[in-house]
């Protein structure tokens, strides 16, 4: 069995890059943001939280929600992350 290099966090770009690629790709199909669902690993939510280089507009906290780019945020109970279009 051949095992493959783990990938760093540079390498695969990061979370957030890669949740606003899916947010976008979902939107340019007809999804409204809304609509959306991102459910994400408790990682992936803190580098999200943790991310200096996104703007104060890019995550909010609002009646116990956070949302990224205006996507509501589900933490936890995948082993993946992923983009739900609804």
């Amino acid at each position: 069995m051949t095992r493959l290099p783990a990938r760093t966090a540079a390498a695969r770009g990061s979370v957030a890059s890669r949740l606003r690629s899916q947010i976008e790709a979902a939107e340019a199909e007809g999804a409204a943001r809304e609509d959306m669902v991102l459910k994400l690993t408790h990682s992936d939510v803190s580098h999200l939280k943790r991310d200096s280089s996104l703007a104060v507009t890019d995550i909010s906290f609002a009646a116990g929600v956070m949302r990224f780019l205006g996507v509501r945020i589900e933490e936890g109970g995948v082993q993946a992350s992923s983009l739900d279009p609804v």
